[in-house]
């Protein structure tokens, strides 16, 4: 099979992650393509996420760099051995592969947690607010573009509304609630749709409220996607050049840390549906 020409970001993971076992363990590309039977041309497509890898070969490089961490490895076997296509590869030419590589984790993840200071979560925006997001942005996107948009983050909160109930937490600052996306009327349908979901067992919302006096983390919005194993976990930045995907060690403990120290800033559960409830009725 010729080597994957834009391989997918989980692909990429998958090779990244074979690439830092056989680093930690001093092993040389050369010598793990030896192990593995191929060349070093090879073992660098693998690595780059552009050629795959059976189940056979992960576990006999792990066995040989004395990884001994059998739900990693695990994880791993699973990144590799999957078959079939995702929901979102329908809209591949249609939406940027980076928003792609987005419903891919999430529809992988075992938990999600996100940080918004003036924007809603995409997982809980309604239809309206959607719209009035994308013609703000792209005033010049034909109406069908906006459709398929709008279908495919509709089809991505499928992880909060669907069967599968991925746990989700969110944190947003009061100042997200309160701009008026879209006008009087579609901001309240939007705070009364966060309102619902808040009341999903699955579903945490915490609310950051102007009068907080401990919060200095207004340029710290971020989206931190729980894999299976915490090695597998992956921070998603937003841009203005589009989204960013983190999964260094040192950057993930960073992100824990401060998603951590941003909910000692927020209300409780119980008190943030109060100010949301008291923000709807003033609109």
């Amino acid at each position: 099979m010729p080597p994957r020409s834009t391989p997918t970001a989980r692909q990429e993971r998958l090779g990244g992650e074979l690439r830092k076992m056989r680093e930690r363990a001093g092993v040389t590309a050369r010598a793990a393509a030896a192990l593995l039977g191929s060349n070093p041309m090879q073992q660098s497509a693998v690595e780059t996420g552009r050629s795959g890898i059976s189940e056979e070969r992960i576990r006999r490089l792990a066995a040989h760099c004395a990884c001994d961490d059998a739900a990693y490895i695990d994880a791993l076997v699973v990144m590799a051995t999957e078959r079939g296509k995702g929901w979102w590869e329908d809209f591949r030419g249609v939406i940027h592969p980076g928003g792609l590589d987005l419903a891919e984790l999430e529809h992988h993840a075992v938990g999600v947690r996100t940080f918004q200071v003036t924007h809603i979560p995409g997982l809980f925006q309604t239809e309206d607010h959607m719209r009035a997001v994308f013609r703000f942005a792209s005033p010049d996107w034909p109406r069908k573009d906006q459709d398929a948009h709008v279908e495919f983050r509709t089809r991505r909160q499928q992880i909060i509304t669907g069967q599968r109930a991925t746990p989700y937490e969110a944190v947003i600052h009061e100042a997200a609630l309160r701009i008026r996306v879209g006008g009087r009327k579609t901001a309240r349908s939007q705070l009364e749709r966060i309102l619902e979901l808040s009341a999903l067992d699955h579903v945490t919302v915490r609310v950051v409220p102007f009068d907080s006096e401990d919060f200095a983390g207004a340029g710290h919005s971020m989206l931190y996607v729980r894999g299976p194993v915490p090695q597998l976990d992956t921070v998603q930045l937003d841009t203005a050049h589009g989204g960013r995907l983190l999964d260094a060690e040192s950057l993930l403990q960073q992100y824990r840390r401060r998603f951590d120290q941003v909910v000692t800033t927020a209300l409780t559960p119980k008190q943030s549906q109060d100010l949301i409830t008291h923000i709807t009725t003033e609109l």
